[in-house]
């Protein structure tokens, strides 16, 4: 009884939220029948920035870097790269990819009431990872179909680079017009690209960001003000819930370095087989 009002005591959550990892009664250190009550106490909290919350996530976390901004601060935010996927954005004309009606600041608003570190999964470096979230506030469609004997005459190549700065490589896409043609107006184009069910968000530590924006020559004002410990550099809209390959041409330009638009990662040759054993039979829609 002398916990549970503990626990609800506002003035007592302030100046215990205020102490440091090293505090008298660190919650770590709390029997595991409090632990539970306490923790659910914290995550039943309408307030994500609430000062139990904060307090919590400080003393829990692994890593400063999954719940450091919890306080506060945004754990997510739309790398600049990504703005191209967003209407608002200039960029976004010529992109070929998804482009989402809704702004970036109410797309992070939902995204990070959203986030949970436990729920984030590895990618194909440790700076990279994956957040999946079902997508029932956007109206992304699926751009990726498999290749078939029916619509194989609608694949397109072109070289193309994402930014003024990468290489161009060549790319291969079904161009949406002629799919929507070779419907023949039975379906409509709703229907021949259906809502995707979730949103593969791929993200990059900021220190990765950095890296690679200081590699590029991109100016560092205004990025390096940026706390969240997490940058959202791609969305991808699909019918799954787990990472799909990426494409052999993007795993080359990572493993140019920095300097070309890539990550420096190296090429790994079971990873690249295993994504053109994908997207030997799929492609991307434009």
């Amino acid at each position: 009884m002398v916990i549970s009002s503990w626990l609800h005591t506002n003035l007592i959550l302030s100046t215990y939220c205020s102490l440091s990892a090293k505090v008298f009664f660190p919650v770590r250190h709390i029997p595991s029948p409090i632990t539970a009550a306490f923790s659910q106490v914290v995550f039943n909290s309408k307030s994500q920035a609430s000062p139990l919350r904060c307090s919590y996530l400080a003393m829990t976390s692994q890593s400063g870097q999954e719940n450091g901004s919890a306080c506060g601060g945004k754990q997510l935010v739309v790398d600049p790269f990504c703005f191209r996927q967003f209407s608002e954005a200039e960029t976004c004309k010529s992109y070929t990819g998804t482009v989402f009606d809704i702004s970036i600041q109410e797309f992070e608003e939902i995204v990070n009431s959203r986030y949970d570190p436990a729920n984030l999964k590895p990618g194909y470096a440790p700076f990279c990872k994956h957040l999946f979230l079902v997508n029932d506030f956007t109206n992304a469609r699926l751009n990726v179909l498999p290749i078939t004997k029916e619509n194989e005459h609608c694949l397109r190549t072109k070289y193309e680079a994402r930014t003024e700065k990468e290489l161009p490589v060549l790319t291969r896409f079904f161009d949406r017009d002629l799919l929507v043609k070779l419907a023949g107006g039975v379906i409509t184009e709703k229907e021949v690209f259906p809502v995707a069910k979730y949103l593969d968000l791929i993200l990059y530590s900021r220190e990765q960001i950095k890296k690679e924006n200081a590699a590029m020559g991109k100016d560092p004002s205004g990025h390096e003000k940026e706390a969240a410990p997490w940058g959202i550099v791609s969305i991808k809209a699909q019918d799954v819930n787990y990472e799909l390959p990426m494409t052999p041409m993007t795993a080359m330009r990572n493993a140019l370095g920095k300097d070309e638009g890539g990550s420096g990662v190296p090429l790994n040759r079971d990873a690249y087989m295993a994504a053109y054993d994908y997207w030997k039979d799929h492609a991307t829609v434009v």
